[in-house]
């Protein structure tokens, strides 16, 4: 049973104590810095917080203490003579299926660290943290350095080893409004699934490309799309291009994949290699940023929708959290004890997560909800926190 929430908000790091009867709340760490992520290795209880700063960049801070004391990292540094392909948002006249224009080029630098994960307990140093401009970065040391994993940096799809030179394949990554903040428009990679029956096989997510695998440990990636629909693209299926949300598996039955996508909700029971969307628009499950799968069965997920991307917030006037218990096939709206009346609030991707019975979820507007049930009831642990951008148990 989980003993802690960690809280990533716009303001801070909030870590949630369980009492005898009650969650309490530490005082802020990281006071006035947006973290973009932070939560628990479960392997050594070191606590991790991705920080993004304004001024000095995103570094991350570690605490293996229990959050008493937090030391923060070097940033992480791409290599010299890593490049990308500028990518620019597109405007209210843009043809995705005109003829693309020459590459440019630009040298690649960290904007945002946008997601953490773990190796297995085989894998005692290994880290690995997802970026915008859509880097996959591994550690084998608990975070003292970084590597930057240059098989899918290099990956034909998003143009080739440009480290070598110009681009020699087309460039299928495309920007995530997410970026613009920083004065960009380039994809990130947000989403980071490590299979807990071997740690070779990695499952990748970013806006806007789809899921790539590997099963190598990082050394080769191939696109995981077979089934995806993106419905604002030429062609719906498309082999790349699509928009993932979040994505995620369930620990005990990893085939079992989850993924909340800019166009629906989809799942996987081959681990990612064909998908079904299961959305249900009439049920209000369709549209929403994050997803958590139960751990011990595949068939049971949970999301909270929203109303659409040109309006993010709840569902008509109140807020609810629905659940499938069939792989999807149905969905339960869960509203006890959510407000349903002048609710305006939205969810983050990583602002949701599960731990046994306990489900817990942060919006933009800095209320929390925590779940003992399931989902079938909900209580607020609190109205006036900072807006919140990840909830992870720990």
């Amino acid at each position: 049973m989980a003993s802690m929430i960690l809280l990533g908000t716009r303001k801070g790091t909030v870590l949630l104590d369980r009492g005898a009867s009650s969650w309490r709340p530490r005082a802020i760490e990281h006071a006035g810095i947006p973290v973009c992520y932070a939560a628990r290795d479960p392997r050594d209880g070191t606590l991790w917080a991705s920080l993004d700063h304004g001024h000095w960049g995103p570094k991350l801070s570690r605490s293996r203490d229990g959050g008493a004391t937090w030391q923060d990292l070097s940033s992480l540094k791409y290599p010299a003579g890593a490049r990308y392909i500028v990518q620019y948002l597109p405007t209210p006249d843009f043809d995705p299926a005109a003829p693309a224009a020459q590459p440019e080029y630009r040298d690649a630098t960290v904007y945002k660290i946008w997601n953490l994960a773990f190796g297995n307990a085989d894998q005692p140093g290994r880290l690995y943290a997802g970026t915008i401009p859509g880097g996959l970065f591994v550690s084998d040391d608990g975070g003292d350095t970084w590597e930057l994993n240059r098989p899918l940096w290099n990956h034909e799809s998003r143009g080739g080893d440009l480290f070598a030179g110009d681009a020699t394949h087309e460039n299928r990554w495309f920007g995530t409004p997410a970026s613009v903040d920083y004065g960009v428009f380039e994809p990130g990679i947000h989403s980071i699934v490590v299979d807990p029956r071997d740690g070779r096989n990695l499952l990748v997510a970013a806006s806007s490309a789809g899921v790539l695998r590997s099963s190598d440990g990082g050394r080769s990636w191939a696109g995981c799309n077979r089934g995806m629909l993106n419905d604002y693209l030429p062609d719906p299926r498309a082999e790349w291009g699509h928009d993932p949300h979040f994505v995620t598996a369930c620990a005990a039955q990893p085939d079992r994949v989850w993924q909340q996508n800019h166009c629906g909700i989809f799942h996987s029971e081959d681990g990612a290699a064909n998908w079904r969307k299961v959305s249900q628009p009439e049920t209000g499950a369709h549209f929403g940023f994050p997803v958590a799968a139960d751990a011990a069965d595949g068939r049971t997920a949970w999301v909270v929708p929203a109303r659409a991307d040109s309006h993010r917030m709840a569902i008509g006037a109140g807020l609810f959290v629905a659940r499938t218990e069939d792989g999807g096939r149905s969905w339960t709206e869960l509203r006890k004890g959510l407000p349903q009346e002048h609710s305006y609030d939205i969810v983050l991707r990583h602002a949701l997560d599960a731990s046994d019975d306990c489900l817990c979820f942060g919006t933009t507007t800095g209320n929390v909800y925590l779940s003992e049930d399931r989902g079938d009831s909900w209580r607020c642990l609190g109205h006036n926190f900072p807006p919140v951008y990840s909830v992870r148990f720990g």
